[in-house]
């Protein structure tokens, strides 16, 4: 009989000190992002609370599609981002392309955004702009001014880059338009889906002979995973890419996203590996 209590009495006490544990249990919840880089065609700002200093991998594949991340073939890209202090993040870049037809080219591009409005935590809005300089495919530099905006929450979180581009060669376009968004939601502690839209050399829609072939759009989906307490953090995102408009000039080699090609629509996938050096 006493043996048959105590056994009573020590599976209580065990069942006790469990729910114990289960109500005082409490998963870790992230408030905002901690990802340097959670979409692949729009770049956001780093602040105090991010990895301050990254390194990334990103590869792409893509048909009927042309340029820097959608090469026709495969095509790499290495990069490095880090936080600067007063709100000044820098990103820099070098994207090396082998083509289907054969032959291996390279482009490189560096640039500096400051936010002016928020920037001082993850969450909320933050507003920003910043310059660089670029190198293209066919060697011609162009330089760089971006505009960023951003809002992260919780459980969700939304990127806008508008991107302007002036190259040093006569052939090319007086100024290049580059607009993107991307919308990422909160499916678990680690996972984000969303989508991404990327419009491309938007100057088409009023110059007939634009020199990248002319305007084209990109939307498709978009996902980011974020494991706890690890330094790598990953990124996939792609879609279909289409003309919204076309001229008759011979494209360019200047660095794009998704391409500059005067024949057909096509597609781009890429993905994207970064790792934290700090965390």
């Amino acid at each position: 009989m006493r043996k048959t209590i105590l056994i009573l009495f020590f599976a209580g006490a065990v069942l006790n000190c469990a729910a114990q544990k289960k109500d005082g249990f409490k998963p870790e919840i992230k408030t905002g992002t901690n990802t340097a880089q959670p979409f692949l065609f729009s770049l956001n700002t780093l602040t105090t609370e991010n990895p301050r200093w990254n390194i990334h991998y990103s590869g792409s594949y893509g048909e009927r599609t042309n340029g820097q991340f959608g090469y026709d073939g495969l095509g790499q890209q290495f990069g490095v981002k880090g936080y600067l202090g007063s709100r000044f993040t820098l990103y820099a870049t070098a994207a090396v392309g082998f083509a289907n037809s054969g032959g291996i080219t390279s482009a490189e591009q560096a640039e500096v955004i400051r936010d002016f409005l928020g920037g001082k935590g993850i969450a909320g809005f933050r507003l920003g702009a910043g310059l660089g300089l670029s190198r293209d495919w066919s060697n011609v530099g162009s330089a760089i001014s971006r505009i960023t905006a951003s809002f992260d929450r919780t459980n969700w979180r939304m990127l806008g880059n508008l991107r302007f581009e002036k190259a040093f060669d006569k052939t090319r376009d007086k100024l290049d338009f580059i607009s993107s968004f991307g919308y990422q939601h909160r499916v678990s502690n680690v996972l984000y889906i969303g989508f991404e839209a990327l419009g491309q050399d938007l100057e088409g829609f009023w110059e007939k002979d634009e020199a990248e072939g002319g305007a084209k759009v990109m939307i498709g989906p978009s996902i980011n995973l974020e494991p706890n307490h690890s330094k790598l953090s990953f990124s996939i995102s792609g879609g279909p890419v289409f003309y919204a408009t076309r001229s008759q000039v011979i494209p360019s080699e200047a660095i794009r996203e998704i391409g500059s090609t005067a024949s057909g629509n096509g597609y781009t996938i890429r993905a994207l590996v970064n790792f934290n050096l700090h965390r």
